[in-house]
């Protein structure tokens, strides 16, 4: 819009979102966190080896925020919320009790702790004051309240319960885990209370720096697997789930719609999911690039279904605000929207910072199940993450499971070289998974004929020139445009991008006809050259607002 026409319907210019950049679709109802708090727990809301200790300048600043906040000194954005307090206090209890020495507090931090917890102790609520100390030993100040702390209501009392351990640095049982999530979260419609956002973030952070077990991952897959109930059965001969991080990009091209669509001209269905916008990255995702293009992106899984099986579309997207419309209740929470279970966690992921358990399990997801064989495919970027989403994939009983380590942790594998500097962690383009045999082979094979596979894909020895990734900065247009190029038959870095990223999914998935790689590769090529793929995106443009 023009000055005019803004200054015409009285809008500011703030209020004017520029859907063209992933950062204009967060929800403006969210509330934001404080910004000093929220760079603090960057640092210390992590693992036991990547936690980074605060200078003692940032501590001080960090507990003084908190000590005006908690004071009400701090209005709007400024004040501290509850979701940051149980976050940052539950960081700094588990590295106190359960972290190595290298990573517990720093001198600067404990000076800053023993300045300021005095003044806190008598301004801060009884739930925060329960995870700073719960058992009244960290502090060094006489603290009756966190070895007596029950919590304020009914659903506080389990995750109470929970936190102990969790605040100890230990583990649950796949009960507990379950438990908690039923009790707490607005799962149910009679359950329209939630628990303490600040235990709430405590516990999903403190899992997450735990470094959560397999049950634990279980425990959040299948709690809300019970929630969806039964899913459509799609009439494909095959179906993909596509599980990239749902916090998109923010450097780097994102292919994994197109690919979709070139996959979709010769039988292999695709099911995306996602969001439109999550933190912690904010970056671009396929609901913003449809959204963008004009397809519908409230579709329900019946009508994902019916897409799935539309012989002109053949692949589909998923918004997990949609996985069970019936779902929605007026509950009061911690943005005041209203919301469902995993949906009802974006505001609070934003205030906790970094990822929590939910963000592995949601990747793994079945919206929409198939009459024929199923795969699942992953994004990670921290190495420990790809056995439990394999874990994951195979207690779902699909055939074929592939996590892919592409760049900035979603399913993008890359053209360039290798750095060779880069000697931390797994590199991009490795890639681990398992597949269905027909035959025994040489590989190492499970108790139910599945073939397991590991390997670092280099493009150079299918055929690829080494080129840069392109980048996008958030562009969601320059995304598509990007891809559209590309499927118009552009050749170039992005073409072989998603010739190479169909092929191989193709290719380590074991599907039909893509046995051999350079014949995978080559049938992605004539799906591109043809028009084919180009039509199928067009199609999903058009089809996806009259599907009933």
């Amino acid at each position: 819009m023009d000055s005019a026409t803004i200054d015409e319907l009285g809008l500011l210019e703030t209020d004017i979102q520029n859907p063209t950049v992933s950062s204009s679709y967060r929800n403006p109802k969210y509330r934001k966190p404080n910004q000093t708090v929220l760079e603090a727990q960057a640092k210390v809301c992590t693992g036991p080896t990547q936690t980074r200790a605060l200078t003692e300048e940032q501590a001080f600043k960090v507990l003084d925020t908190i000590l005006r906040s908690a004071k009400g000194e701090l209005k709007d954005e400024e004040q501290v919320s509850k979701a940051q307090l149980g976050a940052f206090f539950a960081a700094m209890t588990i590295r106190a009790n359960a972290f190595p020495e290298e990573t517990q507090w720093s001198e600067g931090e404990t000076r800053a702790m023993n300045t300021y917890w005095p003044h806190l102790v008598r301004v801060l609520s009884p739930d925060i004051i329960f995870i700073a100390d719960p058992e009244g030993s960290i502090m060094g100040v006489g603290n009756s309240i966190g070895p007596h702390y029950v919590g304020n209501c009914t659903n506080d009392m389990r995750l109470v319960g929970a936190l102990r351990e969790v605040l100890a640095g230990g583990h649950l049982g796949y009960e507990e885990v379950q438990g908690v999530l039923k009790d707490v979260l607005p799962l149910k419609l009679e359950n329209e209370t939630s628990a303490s956002e600040s235990l709430l973030s405590a516990f999903l952070i403190g899992q997450r720096m735990n470094r959560e077990t397999d049950r634990e991952l279980k425990a959040y897959c299948l709690a809300f697997d019970d929630e969806l109930g039964l899913r459509p059965i799609a009439d494909v001969r095959s179906l993909t789930h596509y599980g990239e991080p749902y916090d998109g990009n923010t450097r780097y091209f994102r292919s994994t719609l197109f690919v979709a669509a070139v996959r979709s001209c010769y039988g292999e269905s695709c099911l995306l999911h996602g969001v439109e916008w999550m933190p912690p990255k904010g970056g671009i995702t396929e609901e913003q690039m449809l959204k963008f293009m004009g397809a519908n992106t409230h579709l329900s899984p019946l009508q994902a279904k019916k897409l799935l099986e539309d012989e002109e579309v053949g692949f589909a997207y998923m918004s997990q605000r949609e996985a069970v419309p019936s779902m929605y209740v007026n509950i009061t929470n911690f943005f005041s929207l209203p919301t469902f279970f995993l949906y009802s966690l974006i505001g609070l992921r934003e205030h906790i910072k970094k990822r929590p358990p939910v963000a592995t399990s949601e990747k793994v997801q079945q919206f929409v199940r198939a009459r024929g064989r199923e795969a699942v495919v992953a994004g990670f970027y921290h190495e420990g993450y790809e056995e439990p989403l394999l874990m994951l994939m195979r207690r779902r009983g699909v055939q074929s499971g592939l996590v892919v380590k592409g760049e900035e942790g979603a399913l993008s594998m890359t053209t360039r070289l290798r750095s060779l500097t880069s000697t931390k962690g797994f590199p991009v383009n490795y890639c681990s998974g398992f597949r269905s045999l027909n035959v025994a082979s040489a590989h190492e094979v499970d108790g139910v004929s599945r073939e397991s596979f590991n390997l670092e894909v280099n493009a150079k020895d299918y055929g690829f020139e080494p080129t840069d990734t392109p980048r996008t900065d958030r562009s969601v247009s320059r995304n598509i445009e990007l891809g559209l190029e590309a499927l118009r038959g552009q050749k170039g870095p992005v073409y072989d991008r998603i010739v190479l990223n169909t092929g191989m999914v193709d290719h380590l998935l074991g599907c039909d006809g893509a046995q051999d790689v350079s014949l995978a590769m080559d049938r992605a090529r004539e799906a591109i050259d043809s028009g084919k793929a180009l039509t199928k995106l067009l199609n999903y443009l058009k089809i996806s607002h009259k599907v009933k």
